[in-house]
């Protein structure tokens, strides 16, 4: 663990995701302490610009944007945390099975796999939201988890079986040690780094996807993050009115959110593989 903390403090790319990632954070656990009130309350200034009472000024409907924004991140990271935790257990399960059982085993969850991978993704999503749009967050992780597991799946499959022979493996087998044993304790820890840049490039594909989902009012419309801010921003025409900071500032929080996921697994990739560290780091140490 040390290890891994300190190949986080030199990479550059992980240092600045985990440190995007830990603000939000920081917002979701205590919003009130940041900016107290509720997301949900209505003030008697409509569309006010910036003031000292509401820092990004107010919505078309007169709820404060800072508010909305501050108390937005708790269900944007419970979205991105949960159904990316959900769809790498799905994939580390089903991936490493079908890898290690072989036979019978392999074919059939292999052809699981290949048709959820072959599924339009999109279309199915919306299917499911747009159908359930009453049950809020748990159907759309629900739904994120359906849709997203599969191709993680195929990348653990394709390492267990480059592993699956090896001799550390074969050692245990010998030993007499059950299957889960060996999977759990021999073949999972050396697969870290994979499982690890599974989940954070889930986490990444739920937060933006439910996002997008929501600017559709494919979510619960009722609830304030930053996907229905987006949605009640467009649908009061924000842009059209002058409103820019109700629409930019969500959409700023999504992508920054985002971006701090997409940092943290290509580090993950570079601390992982030494070949796809930067030529110029590689040089440096080696003189």
């Amino acid at each position: 663990m040390a290890t891994l903390f300190r190949a986080i403090r030199h990479n550059g790319k992980a240092a600045a995701g985990l440190l995007i990632l830990l603000l939000f954070v920081i917002m979701a656990a205590v919003p009130n302490l940041i900016v107290p009130g509720n997301p949900g309350t209505i003030t008697d200034q409509v569309s006010q610009g910036s003031s000292g009472k509401h820092l990004l000024g107010t919505t078309a409907l007169g709820q404060d944007v800072l508010v909305q924004v501050v108390h937005g991140a708790r269900p944007a990271l419970l979205i991105a945390v949960v159904a990316g935790l959900l769809a790498t257990v799905i994939s580390v399960l089903i991936g490493i099975s079908a890898a290690y059982l072989g036979g019978a085993w392999d074919d059939g969850l292999n052809l699981f796999t290949d048709v959820v991978l072959v599924i339009p993704t999109l279309p199915l999503v919306i299917v499911i939201a747009g159908y359930f749009s009453h049950h809020s967050i748990f159907v759309l992780v629900i739904a994120l988890v359906v849709t997203g597991w599969s191709y993680g799946a195929r990348q653990l499959r394709s390492q267990a079986l480059s592993l699956r022979n090896r001799d550390f493996l074969e050692a245990a087998r010998v030993r007499g040690e059950r299957r889960s044993y060996v999977i759990f304790f021999e073949l999972l820890p050396n697969m870290t780094s994979l499982i690890v840049a599974n989940f954070l490039g889930s986490a990444l594909y739920s937060i933006l996807t439910a996002s997008g989902l929501e600017f559709l009012g494919l979510g619960d419309t009722s609830n304030s993050d930053w996907g229905t801010m987006l949605y009640w921003a467009q649908n009061q025409s924000a842009l059209q009115t002058g409103q820019y900071i109700w629409a930019v500032a969500p959409g700023l929080c999504i992508a920054l959110l985002g971006t701090s996921f997409a940092l943290l697994n290509n580090a993950f990739d570079e601390i992982s593989n030494p070949a796809l560290r930067p030529v110029r780091r590689l040089r440096v140490a080696a003189s």
